[in-house]
């Protein structure tokens, strides 16, 4: 019997040469799998796999990850407000993670010899893909043709020509990847330091040019009421929050940050759902956390979207943090009002049964109900002596 491999399928020219490369070259027995994190519709899911049996796979899976990735992974970016350099949601490097756990998994349960995937060795999933599998899975090669031989994509088409695979591959101006949480895109502006993605390069173009409302109801932080639409699952909810501010091109922007291989990287994205979603929730938790408890989650949510970032998603202290996260949304329940207008949107305001801008203890600037003048002048001078002391000793100093 021919050893097994799993291939992570994309159904793009890489890892087709990866299906053809491993069945005729190695004389692997090919199980592709995809993994859907939000990116594919029945259709395409069916697509995928025609195209891989017609390249020869033993056998082709789709493996339905989106509960399990929002479950795991998205929620905690809700939880957290998680933007990457104060600008991108996470996007690609949470799916990819999910993904490749998905993949270990089946590579398990098949009792597969090897994994392959087809990234090249410029980018930052290469790392979150083998980082993963040499965790859950650390005697099971990982085989990547594409990073390993170097090929350019000429090489790759003329290959899958020799072997029968006749498909022609359109080199595609932008890189698209779509997921639950946002799509990528990239393409020769973000190349450079210099130019802005043109209209045309993200794939949601603006449909709607008149104002709407939206309201946005979280019970314990998560998503699960749109428009007054209940939802037995916040997937479902955060599809429809993209279906409605994508058709005014919310969410779109160039991230620039570090890459886990140690240079500056920029990629444009567009996330209606995710851009409206984490401000909706940060606002509603301005009115119900306390100060202390944001100023935690501030830092550690930080910390969060970085080590996902980097790769680290299996390290337990993400595990310590999310529990933090769960606690902390205890009372973050209520309905978010907002207006979508094209490329932009306005976070109106919020109710909820626990918002402790309460008028039973004052209102600011207006009227005093819980304290008195005395008190304030009490507790300022209590709080100013540290400072008083320092200052008299210290005068004479420039």
């Amino acid at each position: 019997m021919n050893k097994k491999v799993i291939l992570a399928f994309s159904g793009g020219l890489d890892t087709s040469y990866c299906a053809k490369y491993l069945s005729e070259t190695l004389g692997y027995d090919v199980y592709a799998v995809t993994v859907n994190t939000g990116g594919f519709s029945k259709e395409e899911e069916k697509e995928l796999e025609r195209k891989a049996l017609n390249l020869g796979v033993k056998e082709y899976r789709c493996v339905d990850a989106q509960e399990d990735y929002y479950n795991s992974c998205v929620k905690y970016l809700i939880f957290g407000n998680v933007l990457k350099n104060n600008t991108y949601p996470l996007s690609v490097s949470a799916e990819r993670t999910i993904q490749a756990q998905e993949i270990a998994k089946y590579a398990i349960e098949v009792g597969a010899d090897a994994i392959a995937h087809g990234s090249t060795g410029a980018g930052n999933d290469q790392v979150r893909f083998d980082l993963i599998f040499q965790v859950m899975c650390p005697n099971i090669e990982i085989i990547t043709p594409i990073r390993d031989m170097a090929l350019s994509r000429e090489e790759e088409i003329e290959f899958l020509k020799n072997h029968g695979y006749e498909m022609e591959f359109q080199k595609a101006q932008y890189s698209v990847n779509k997921g639950l949480w946002g799509t990528s895109v990239g393409g020769k502006e973000t190349l450079t330091s210099r130019n802005y993605l043109p209209e045309e390069a993200f794939p949601s173009q603006v449909q709607e040019t008149q104002p709407s409302e939206l309201e946005i109801e979280f019970k314990n932080g998560e998503v699960v009421a749109v428009n007054g639409e209940s939802f037995n699952h916040s997937v479902y909810a955060i599809q429809k929050i993209e279906e409605l501010a994508s058709a005014y091109g919310i969410g779109r922007d160039i991230h620039v940050g570090d890459t886990i291989v140690g240079i500056k990287g920029r990629v444009g994205f567009e996330a209606a759902a995710a851009s409206v979603i984490i401000k909706a929730h940060h606002l509603l938790e301005k009115h119900t956390l306390s100060k202390y408890q944001q100023m935690m989650k501030s830092q550690l949510s930080d910390w969060y979207g970085n080590w996902l970032h980097e790769a680290l998603f299996l390290d337990p202290v993400m595990r310590n943090i999310e529990s933090f996260l769960m606690d902390s949304q205890k009372t973050v329940s209520g309905k978010v009002y907002i207006t979508l207008h094209p490329y932009r949107f306005i976070l109106n305001g919020i109710e909820s049964d626990h918002d402790l801008m309460s008028d039973k203890f004052g209102s600011y600037g207006e009227a005093n109900r819980a304290w008195t003048g005395e008190d304030v002048k009490g507790y300022t001078k209590i709080v100013s002596n540290s400072l008083n002391i320092y200052h008299q000793i210290n005068k004479n100093i420039n």
